[in-house]
């Protein structure tokens, strides 16, 4: 299940007010300036500090090649 264009564009990071992309694996929103994974569970952004995860650089390498 995707999110539709329109909402991933108007959807900012909590913390930084950043943009969003799609993780890799298209079910996380990645935050390319926090390094920050929000999981994406039934179409629905889980947008909230405790629920995101730190990427490694390993992880970021797979998202800046997007």
């Amino acid at each position: 299940m995707s999110i539709p264009a329109n909402l991933l564009s108007v959807l900012a990071c909590p913390s930084c007010k950043g943009k969003l992309v799609w993780g890799p694996d298209k079910t996380t929103l990645v935050c390319r300036g926090e390094q920050l994974a929000y999981p994406v569970r039934d179409g629905i952004p889980a947008m909230l500090a405790q629920e995101a995860k730190t990427l490694s650089a390993e992880e970021m390498k797979q998202v800046d090649t997007l």
